[in-house]
């Protein structure tokens, strides 16, 4: 176990570059399954749950290339499909949200596709049923071992179909997308997730030779192909943590660019913080947080209502940034409304934030009003445990702008989703250290 030690009320200064998008990179990865051919991805993240899904391929008989920092070579050509009835198998799948994304690929290329049930964040009920139903209406059998909690589906072949998705999931679209591609005739996805990472990889697999169209909304349709080439894909940079910076860089009061953020792919997320009162600056393509001297003023609605922020399926925002919200509204000028609408848990660590000084309201696991300090007085330093990678980001940046030492334990869970994040804070003058416990 390890932890992280901080000395925080201090300004940073200087520039950070944003590492992959860790939820593109786990589709992306599992769509190297779907061709024999070779297939080459630059901007990997190193992270613990890409580096944990590359080893799984590894394992899986795909041969992989390290070609340079963050670029890989993927050839699919002679696969041990055995090792997916193995108990190691079942160990791999287990530890990885985004293994279940290997189903489609697998169904699609060999007629059988299986997966234990996955881990991950404990931030909710993170339903499966979509994948399955969407998998079963292109002509799967579906089987569960509830004893082994072992999921697996078959297919002599798959045929297209119309299917009106019962959640816009973004994993589900994605594992359906590439089973689609590879069935006999057209198919027609209705209610699909519709992200930036679900667009990277449907123009992904356009290149390698599918015939997809509706790219960047919610109805896709799919003409499918007997076979898929392979191509060269360039993974967009992780929005979640450009957020992280923006939100870091407004709480510490400092003076930050974050570069090559691919601005037309940021969605609402640069509105949402400018409602925070923060001022993002776009310069070129990259974001300019200037030092606030005077602190950040919520905005009213225009009827003078307080401010709700919420998320929602793309192009709504992501709930993956609501937890840096809820933190930077802590030094606030003003009152803001959190609602967490799609993950249950996901507010809980707020408690944490409380014991620091902050003023906020837990209304239910759903919402929490947040009162802004407006800088008059700062956190209090404290012993933090990370419940979640996004949680464990916004504890750290309270961490960072609070005054005093404090530490953070269970640290794994963010380097699940940020690499090398002590070095890079480091360089930006955070003083931030790793200790072994």
């Amino acid at each position: 176990m390890e932890s992280f030690v901080i000395e925080g009320g201090k300004a940073l200064k200087g520039s950070i570059t944003p590492q992959g998008a860790k939820n593109e990179a786990l589709q992306i990865l599992c769509a190297v399954l779907l061709t024999a051919d070779k297939i080459t991805i630059h901007n990997i993240p190193d992270i613990v749950d890409v580096n944990k899904l590359i080893n799984l391929l590894k394992n899986l008989g795909v041969k992989i290339t390290q070609l340079g920092p963050g670029s890989y070579q993927f050839q699919s050509d002679a696969l041990d499909l055995n090792y997916l009835n193995s108990d190691q198998f079942k160990i791999d799948g287990k530890g990885l949200r985004g293994s279940i994304m290997l189903v489609g690929p697998l169904l699609a290329r060999f007629g059988k596709g299986s997966i234990p049930r996955p881990g991950g964040d404990k931030i909710g009920r993170r339903r499966l049923d979509t994948h399955f139903e969407g998998l079963i209406q292109l002509g799967a059998k579906f089987n569960y071992n509830k004893e082994d909690y072992f999921y697996s589906v078959e297919a002599e072949k798959l045929i297209g179909s119309d299917l009106l998705l019962d959640e816009a999931s973004v994993t589900g679209t994605a594992n359906i997308v590439m089973a689609a591609v590879l069935a006999e005739g057209h198919t027609s996805i209705y209610n699909a997730a519709c992200e930036p990472y679900l667009q990277q990889l449907c123009s992904m697999l356009n290149r390698m030779g599918a015939k997809i169209k509706g790219i960047g909304s919610n109805l896709l349709h799919i003409e499918g192909v007997k076979s898929l080439s392979g191509t060269e894909h360039t993974v967009l940079p992780d929005m979640i943590e450009i957020g992280s910076w923006v939100g870091l860089a407004a709480m510490t009061q400092s003076e930050i660019t974050i570069k090559n953020v691919r601005w037309e792919f940021l969605g609402q997320m640069p509105t949402v913080f400018r409602k925070l009162g923060i001022h993002i600056e776009k310069k070129g393509d990259d974001i300019f947080i200037p030092v606030h001297k005077d602190g950040y003023e919520i905005q009213s609605f225009i009827d003078g209502s307080i401010l709700t922020i919420s998320d929602a399926p793309w192009p709504g925002f992501t709930p993956d940034l609501l937890s840096i919200v809820l933190v930077v509204a802590t030094q606030a000028r003003g009152s803001v409304l959190i609602h967490q609408k799609m993950f249950e848990s996901r507010l809980f660590f707020v408690d944490k934030l409380i014991d620091m000084g902050a003023k906020i309201i837990l209304c239910d696991p759903h919402r929490a009003t947040v009162i802004g300090h407006d800088f008059k007085s700062q956190l209090k330093a404290a012993t933090l445990t990370s419940p979640d990678i996004r949680a464990g980001v916004s504890l750290l940046i309270a961490a960072l702008s609070a005054k005093g030492t404090s530490t953070i334990h269970n640290v794994e869970q963010i380097d699940r989703g940020y690499e090398n994040i002590v070095p890079r804070l480091q360089k930006i003058g955070a003083e931030i250290k790793r200790v072994k416990n």
